[in-house]
């Protein structure tokens, strides 16, 4: 063994290997991790060169990983657009169009996001559409709801997406109308945002250099929190150029898996499909793994579009036998998944109802009955699995990416109760680990808010919300420990995403991808287990953030 760059001595070293999960040291040589142990072992490897730094018995853990995550989406929100948090009132949605319009040219557009799914009934009237207008001074607005499913347009935005009174509404879609004059109010769900978001991509004229920065400054804020993987879930060509771009440059300091789109469900001027799977290899790089395609098997529950096996609660408009229905007929999926296994291909499958969860997982046994044993399946989201359905995840060796966090109280959940009965009944967690099921961590950024993966373990330790801001638990029999949640995290994310071979524990040969924390999350009360911060981050022995 060559003598290491770097000698890490005096720490408390969380390995997340069972079978080597302590250590106090560990060196490291041309970015790979070469030994683990003792200080004394370890320190008598250093050379003349090796840099060794005493921790002072700070604690240290693998890079954390999120298997789910929008990156380049979030990195754009945060360099470009309006944010306000999804627990904000519509008044205060209001003035923070009004603030930040004032500061814009008369053409400019207002894009932000993300207002809360319990505002989809504000949304949902005519008002809403004058008052924004208003706020804005005439300027276009385009406002995305947590879920990132549905989006509200003004009259301006309205008009540049070509949608008017007599549009009709789209497959998969619905334009949200006044109940009197039929006119659109604004809300538009599913399908029926893509006109608005194509009129959103022609007034900006996004540029490769702008997906850069914004793919360039996620990564950034992910390595503030320790993060050195993710799984990208709806990769475009323009996310995997940046990606690319980035890795040829030397400064992609992080190993992403990509999901290459299936279809064009929510995204506009894109190539999708088998298009896009042509090209997959055009964007392969030393950090970046074009491996899985993504499927929307669904919506989302809040608007009646998750796909269920019992009805929604009923209203108005869906009546009392609505259960939602998936994007795609079985026949369709499965053809999908057998010509993309074929190809090596995995896939991430979307689906926030238990209906979905089935035909996905139907579809996945026919695949794996055709001697397709190699590739990768992640059911994502899979608040609601039918008790019948959870074993067979292990059966077909299926991943549950389990995100984002709503395994506690919250807005989300908040408007999920508000159409379902079984609400509370959220992320059996503790019944899917308990059975044998890869239980994968993801944020889904920025439907989370933040991508902090502390909030999402503390949350499946307790089954609170970690930062107190709703009251209660949800289904708290379904907790789990500390180390399986950070297991979520880091190996069990590594494994589901297929880059258990590089990172996703401290092991010998792997990438050096650790962290140094500010406290020992197994040394502190499970209600303080979200005040552990990233001190330094570490990717492949470098150094790529430090807490100022």
């Amino acid at each position: 063994m060559r003598t290491p760059d770097l000698v890490i001595v005096n720490a408390v070293v969380h390995t997340v290997d069972r079978e080597n999960p302590r250590a106090s040291a560990l060196a490291v040589s041309d970015g790979r991790v070469v030994a683990l142990g003792d200080d004394a072992e370890i320190r008598a490897l250093a050379g003349a060169e090796t840099q060794v730094r005493d921790l002072g018995g700070a604690p240290v853990i693998p890079g954390l990983i999120d298997v789910h995550n929008h990156h380049l989406m979030a990195g754009e929100a945060d360099l470009f657009q309006l944010g306000f948090a999804p627990t904000a009132g519509f008044d205060d949605v209001v003035e923070a169009v009004r603030a930040y319009a004032e500061n814009l040219g008369p053409d400019e557009w207002v894009i932000g996001e993300a207002f809360g799914s319990l505002l989809l009934d504000d949304f949902s009237r005519i008002e809403a559409r004058r008052r924004m207008d208003e706020a804005a001074g005439g300027r276009p607005v385009v406002l995305t709801d947590d879920s990132h499913h549905n989006r509200f347009a003004n009259t301006a935005a309205l008009q540049a997406a070509g949608i008017g009174d007599d549009t009709p509404d789209p497959d998969q879609g619905r334009i949200v109308r006044d109940p009197e004059t039929g006119e659109p109010t604004g809300l538009l769900m599913e399908s029926a945002t893509i006109p608005v978001i194509d009129a959103v991509d022609r007034s900006l004229q996004r540029t490769a250099e702008r997906y850069r920065r914004a793919s360039a400054r996620a990564i950034e804020i992910l390595h503030s929190y320790g993060i050195t993987a993710f799984q990208d879930a709806a990769a475009t060509v323009e996310i995997m150029g940046a990606l690319r771009a980035l890795d040829e440059d030397g400064e992609l300091h992080a190993w992403v898996v990509s999901s290459l789109l299936s279809s064009g469900f929510l995204f506009a001027n894109t190539p999708f499909g088998d298009e896009l799977v042509a090209r997959r290899e055009e964007f392969r790089s030393a950090h970046h793994r074009p491996d899985f395609v993504k499927v929307a098997l669904d919506g989302v529950p809040p608007t009646y579009t998750g796909a269920f096996l019992t009805p929604y609660l009923p209203d108005e408009e869906h009546g009392p036998h609505h259960c939602g229905v998936t994007t795609m007929q079985p026949a369709e999926l499965e053809s999908w998944l057998l010509r993309t296994a074929a190809q090596g291909l995995s896939a991430k499958i979307h689906c926030t109802g238990d209906a979905a969860v089935r035909v996905a997982l139907d579809a996945i046994a026919s695949v794996r009955a055709a001697g397709h044993t190699e590739v990768k399946y992640q059911i994502a989201h899979g608040q609601f699995v039918h008790p019948d359905d959870r074993a067979r995840f292990v059966t077909l060796d299926v991943s549950a990416d389990i995100s984002p966090f709503l395994w506690f109280p919250g807005v989300i959940p908040d408007a999920i109760a508000q159409v379902r009965s079984d609400a509370m009944h959220m992320h059996p967690n503790r019944e899917l680990i308990d059975m044998g099921v890869l239980v994968a961590g993801g944020s889904d950024w920025p439907v989370s808010v933040s991508p902090d993966p502390w909030e999402g373990i503390q949350g499946l330790v307790t089954r609170e919300d970690p930062l107190g801001r709703a009251p209660g638990a949800l289904w708290p029999e379904q907790a789990i420990s500390l180390l399986e949640a950070l297991e979520a995290f880091s190996i069990n994310a590594a494994v589901a995403m297929g880059v258990d071979d590089v990172t996703g524990s401290l092991t010998v040969g792997k990438s050096a991808d650790f962290v140094i924390l500010s406290q020992d999350p197994f040394a502190v009360p499970a209600d303080r287990i979200v005040d552990t911060r990233a001190v330094e981050t570490w990717f492949a022995g470098r150094r790529v953030y430090s807490r100022g």
